[in-house]
């Protein structure tokens, strides 16, 4: 194992590792600090990793010896340091939550404009106080009057205008893509500054009017009123073209899109979320059931790794995010090489598996493939005969299918495995493709111009260098091609869906499913 190469650093871990103290966390920092600046040749991470599997010739307690560093110290920072990622990935999980909320960033703003009333008071003891010009104090009442008036109106209209574009994205598309719809930043953005900068004029008005400000305070004031006016001037501005969009069929759709590319690319970088991928030849292990009946919205696989290190244990993840969990549902199987499985390692077990009510979008990647099947078998209902937006969806799943199909490149990097005691399955490509089409062959094997267009989206995705994907590809292409046959009367229509399905005939080399 390689050594570290300036004494220098070692005394300044040395005095910056103190397990407990307050210094902790900027240790943590401290290491890339350190790594930056070539105080170090090695990382503890890697020292760390090195001296867990033996490698070199000195047994660990040597290594860290010559290193004059605590091994109990390197190992909490390391495991530490892993954690981190983690915890941003389980803060973003509940930040996503949030958002779905509209109360929050109006609560947040509100505190935050309450706030800037104390700060005009502050700049009364600043040295700029003395470049304050004089204010008659009805300027400032005046000023605050007419935005406090204006801001209840534009915050109603806000509020109205939402509701509506809510409403119009749940009737047209989908109820399940309204969380999407409601999450969108400029809207909530715009309704938190009106109704923020209208607790702001409120409290000043009070306080104004309590004499809380002098004449200096007043020109502070009178600033800070001056730049909310502006704000929400540029925030209505950009608001009214983002609610003139907001609920349209085209809008949600990208949104959704968009969405569920993320989620993809997550996958495609980490097909196993850091975990160790499943073994299919070994079925053994204690299966753990739900108590709980819902959808598997989070696996917290750290939580899983820590306990399965802790009891020398294996486990096997079986209902992956995006599960439904029922009263059979096994979550998880515990692999524990001969030893006993209590009632207590099934409750740590299932205490790592989030399920709720309805499905998320973050580490659910057919939940977007699903929610656009929805959107286009809504509009080839008869209600709403809109075959366009369902040709409109097929090419959407292309490119995400596509996208998601690409290897890593040289500039990417993919996961590596962090979880080495929890096996995790991969994503199913016959899964995917049964939550993307087959709703679409179903309700559009009448349409020719769905029809048509379904086939050549499966023609396309069958050129990929996946054979998981070519097989799903052809075996859709024949479904799609058998319900056609059924549903068409004209045999015009019928002869265009069997051309360009061609590519899929046993005939044309297709393979056998």
């Amino acid at each position: 194992m390689r050594r570290l190469s300036r004494r220098k650093g070692v005394r300044t871990i040395q005095t910056a590792v103190r397990p407990g103290s307050g210094d902790w966390w900027i240790f943590q920092r401290l290491l890339v600090s350190l790594h930056s600046v070539n105080h170090l040749t090695l990382s503890l991470a890697e020292a760390a990793d090195d001296m867990r599997l033996h490698v070199g010739k000195r047994r660990p307690s040597e290594n860290l010896a010559a290193l004059n560093v605590d091994s109990t110290d390197v190992e909490t920072t390391v495991a530490a340091i892993a954690r981190e990622p983690v915890m941003i990935e389980r803060i973003q999980f509940l930040y996503n939550r949030l958002l779905e909320r509209l109360w929050v960033k109006p609560l947040a703003m509100c505190v935050f404009s309450i706030g800037a009333v104390y700060l005009a008071k502050a700049f009364e003891r600043t040295p700029l106080a003395s470049f304050a010009p004089e204010l008659t104090p009805d300027s400032v009442e005046k000023l605050l009057t007419i935005l406090a008036g204006g801001m209840l109106v534009i915050a109603t209209f806000a509020v109205g205008a939402m509701v509506a574009s809510y409403a119009s994205a749940s009737r047209h598309t989908t109820p399940r893509a309204l969380t999407l719809v409601i999450s969108d930043d400029v809207s909530q953005n715009a309704l938190s500054i009106f109704i923020g900068a209208f607790i702001f004029s409120i409290v000043s008005i009070l306080f104004h009017e309590n004499d809380f400000y002098n004449d200096d305070g007043q020109a502070a004031l009178l600033a800070l009123t001056v730049i909310v006016f502006i704000w929400v001037v540029l925030t209505f501005v950009r608001w009214i073209d983002s609610i003139a969009r907001l609920g349209l069929m085209g809008a949600t759709i990208s949104k959704v899109e968009s969405t569920a590319a993320d989620s993809l690319e997550s996958r495609r970088k980490s097909p196993t979320l850091g975990c160790v991928p499943v073994s299919h030849s070994d079925n053994t292990g204690a299966p753990v059931g739900t108590e709980s009946i819902g959808w598997v919205q989070q696996v917290m696989v750290s939580d899983l790794q820590e306990f399965a290190e802790a009891q020398g244990l294996r486990i096997r993840v079986l209902a992956v995010p995006g599960a439904f969990a029922g009263p059979d549902t096994m979550l998880a199987a515990i692999i524990a090489s001969g030893r006993s499985v209590t009632d207590s390692h099934h409750d740590a077990v299932r205490k790592a598996f989030r399920i709720k009510g309805r499905r998320t979008f973050d580490e659910d990647p057919h939940f977007g493939l699903v929610v656009l099947s929805e959107i286009a078998g809504k509009a080839l209902s008869p209600a709403v005969n809109d075959p366009g937006t369902a040709v409109e969806i097929i090419c959407s799943l292309v490119r995400l299918f596509s996208d998601w199909s690409k290897p890593l490149c040289e500039s990417e990097f993919a996961a590596p495995i962090k979880y080495d005691r929890v096996e995790m399955p991969e994503l199913c490509v016959e899964a995917m493709f049964d939550d993307a089409f087959t709703a679409i062959a179903r309700d559009g094997a009448g349409h020719v111009e769905v029809a048509t267009r379904l086939q050549e989206a499966f023609r396309s995705l069958a050129t990929i260098e996946c054979p998981k994907i070519r097989a799903a590809a052809f075996r859709h292409a024949r479904a799609a091609l058998a319900r056609s046959e059924v549903a068409m009367d004209h045999p015009q229509d019928l002869l265009a869906a069997r051309e360009r399905a061609a590519f899929a005939t046993l005939q044309t080399g297709g393979p056998e499913l």
